[in-house]
């Protein structure tokens, strides 16, 4: 769903610029080749995610993708909170003020672009996780090709990510969790599963992914719906 544009958007995002970077200026290809793991987050919505990882791990980077300028702008402002540069807004509401939370996130960045091919952005074998949360579930048929686990870009996620990386994937709709599953069982000779569940916050499931979650996530789960969550491993070999 498009957001309505942001009131000063453009001047906004130029006073986050230190946390943005580009493909035109060379400034992702420099971040992208520092040293530690680099995680990519595709589709970072409001930033509360990708910014908890950030701050969690900071000898990794971190690198937040988001196609809609409004959306990245709240990420990106939403960091400079964190780090002390500005204040909290008064239209940030409290739940998604992320208390306690406090770093200088020299880890992470922000990207606005839309991923159609990861070599446009990254080199072969160069990431060591990919993060799909929430994503759009594209629900008529004639648009598979556009979600984002579709089988040829679970692929392509493959192709940039080195052996024994990952892609974890999460969401509230069950029918795209269906799909998803399907869709990793066709590229199955790169990948495999790991980790899955369709109760991801329910009291026996042990796995680590609940502990740091989306601003979406958190309303779901309070309202009691499933949160369904996938982990696959990258098998090719180098």
């Amino acid at each position: 769903m498009r957001q309505r544009k942001a009131k000063d958007l453009d001047k906004r995002l130029a006073q986050c610029s230190g946390h943005m970077v580009t493909t035109e200026d060379g400034s992702l290809q420099d971040f992208c080749s520092a040293g530690g793991d680099l995680y990519v987050e595709i589709g970072c919505g409001k930033g509360q995610f990708i910014i908890k990882k950030a701050a969690a791990d900071p000898d990794s980077r971190y690198l937040a993708i988001e196609g809609q300028e409004t959306v990245i702008l709240r990420a990106a402002e939403k960091a400079m909170c964190v780090t002390g540069e500005t204040e909290w807004p008064e239209n940030v509401p409290g739940e998604e003020r992320m208390e306690g939370v406090s770093a200088d996130l020299d880890n992470l960045k922000f990207i606005n672009c839309f991923v159609e091919h990861m070599e446009d952005l990254f080199k072969e074998n160069q990431l060591a996780g990919v993060y799909l949360n929430f994503s759009d579930p594209w629900p008529k048929a004639r648009h598979a090709k556009r979600r984002l686990t579709f089988h040829k870009r679970l692929a392509d996620y493959a192709w940039a990510l080195k052996p024994g990386g990952f892609i974890e994937i999460r969401t509230d709709n069950d029918g795209l969790f269906d799909f998803t599953l399907e869709e990793i069982e066709q590229v199955r000779e790169i990948m495999h599963s790991e980790e899955c569940t369709r109760d991801l916050h329910g009291p026996d499931c042990p796995y680590a992914a609940k502990e740091i979650t989306t601003e979406y996530e958190d309303k779901f789960v309070a309202s009691g719906k499933n949160i369904n969550y996938v982990k696959v491993i990258i098998d090719k070999e180098k």
